[in-house]
């Protein structure tokens, strides 16, 4: 029993670190990325870009100059590849316009072969050589401005403008008699500038059409759990601005396989809250409606039902251990072992406070007589408890504690006759203090570890409770290994 409500606390917690299925209820979760994390994001793709354009093929160059005295000399640049681009300086920006980035100051690497050929009337037969270069290109300068949209569900990336610019090019010949020919392969630096100019741009464009693709394939619902999934359908376009980049996703949580419609509807985080002087790449906030459709997919899918059998001190499932709480139940059954069964009677209230999220779960608890092979219902009590739980985040696992607040249990049936309720009572809210909530606790207090994505996760994380929302403030890292609870 304590495995499964420790599950579907868990899942509670899982959703804090969610991005976007379909329901009922409304709700969804927003990430705000700061300028701070575009910056972050704008370098992971710049290094991306670094190895991935690389080897860059260019086409053949070919090239007829006049020498004086020689006269006509044909020249073939061939085999042109750009081995290397490094950037030292990017910028990025957000704003009305959509997203520009810039990049300055870069370098690249070229190998090539070179070849010519030439005849005179002082010479009448043909005249060739032939060796290979380098070339070093600095000052590339890269600019793009980029749309995202929300199309269908998803995001929809475009390319707006991209331009590309050689500023100065450095040849270094090797093979035959090529000092002698310095001065004609310097007349092609204009000539492979834009060809260099052309492959980057195009490279770029294909890359970012390719990028389009994975983002219109990436999943709707993704599964949480072998009976909940998470809907991760965008729901308006993401909001640029100067400071920040913001996105909206449905959020809410299904029964895995339901083909549920949600009511989609973007409500604004009323708290004042804010993650810039926190300095913190993205802030994450999820409504509180986003934990209740948690809670009714367990709810409707009956996993909320759960069969005690063992406790640390065992002999209080032996009506031995009742005979002066209920002494007509011990003279019924007398050393007879006790199951108590627990069931979940509505879908339970959750709302987030500040700093807590506070849970009225209504509860029957059907106290079972184990007699030889036949288990006998002899008392059902309604129980509502009244609890709240205190999230946290520790390293890159999210963590929580929970407190019982109160406890509610009148008699709703009885085989045994009347109940003195009032010790009953007693003794149930001292197990759950002594026995149950310290186990669960002890296992919040591991935590969960969040998901890596692609090898980064959340990094020196804060989280908040304010009123109906809850909100994560985070950088992100990469992430070598965790380890598994």
């Amino acid at each position: 029993m304590a495995s499964s409500i420790f599950n579907f606390l868990i899942l509670l917690l899982f959703a804090f670190s969610c991005d976007r299925v379909q329901s009922h209820e409304e709700g969804h979760i927003t990430a705000e990325i700061s300028n701070k994390g575009l910056d972050f994001l704008k370098d992971l793709l710049i290094e991306k870009a670094e190895s991935s354009l690389v080897p860059l093929e260019l086409p053949k160059i070919e090239k007829s100059v006049k020498i004086p005295v020689v006269g006509s000399v044909q020249m073939v640049l061939s085999n042109i590849v750009i081995e290397r681009i490094h950037v030292t300086s990017s910028t990025v920006k957000t704003g009305d316009s959509g997203i520009v980035i810039d990049v300055s100051g870069a370098t690249a690497n070229l190998t090539m072969n070179w070849k010519y050929s030439y005849s005179t009337w002082l010479i009448p037969i043909a005249v060739s050589d032939k060796g290979n270069a380098t070339v070093q290109v600095e000052g590339l300068e890269v600019g793009l401005s980029l749309s995202l949209k929300m199309l269908n569900g998803s995001l929809k990336l475009s390319l707006l403008e991209c331009g590309c610019n050689v500023n100065d090019i450095s040849i270094k010949l090797d093979g035959g008699a090529s000092w002698l020919y310095q001065g004609l392969i310097d007349a092609f630096e204009g000539k492979i500038g834009s060809a260099v100019e052309n492959a980057v741009s195009k490279k770029i464009k294909d890359a970012i059409i390719k990028l389009d693709s994975v983002l219109h394939s990436l999943p709707k619902e993704v599964p949480v759990t072998n009976i909940a999934e998470l809907n991760v359908t965008f729901v308006d376009d993401p909001e640029l601005s100067e400071s920040s980049l913001d996105l909206a996703v449905d959020g809410l949580f299904s029964a895995k396989h339901e083909a549920a419609l949600s009511s989609h509807y973007h409500t604004l985080l009323q708290a004042s809250f804010s993650c810039k002087e926190a300095d913190k790449m993205v802030k994450i906030s999820l409504q509180e409606n986003v934990i209740k459709s948690v809670s009714s997919v367990y709810f409707e899918a009956n996993k909320m039902h759960w069969i005690v059998d063992k406790v640390p001190d065992q002999s209080l499932l032996n009506t031995a251990g009742w005979r002066f709480i209920i002494p007509q139940l011990y003279k019924m059954y007398p050393n007879h072992d006790m199951n108590l069964n627990l069931s979940v009677s509505s879908s339970p209230i959750l709302n987030v406070e500040k700093q807590q999220i506070k849970a009225k779960i209504p509860l029957d608890v059907v106290i079972d007589v184990l007699d030889a092979e036949e288990v006998i219902p002899v008392a059902c009590i309604s129980t509502v408890i009244s609890a709240s739980v205190s999230p946290g985040i520790s390293g890159n696992a999210l963590t929580g504690y929970m407190k019982l607040n109160d406890i509610s249990m009148p008699l709703k049936w009885s085989k045994i006759g009347d109940l003195h309720m009032n010790l009953v009572q007693m003794l149930m809210s001292t197990t759950l203090k002594t026995v149950v909530l310290p186990y669960v606790n002890l296992k919040l207090s591991k935590g969960f570890q969040i998901p890596v994505i692609h090898g980064y996760g959340l990094q020196d994380a804060h989280i908040l409770c304010t009123d109906s929302w809850i909100v994560i403030c985070s950088d992100v890292a990469p992430v070598k290994q965790f380890n598994l609870i």
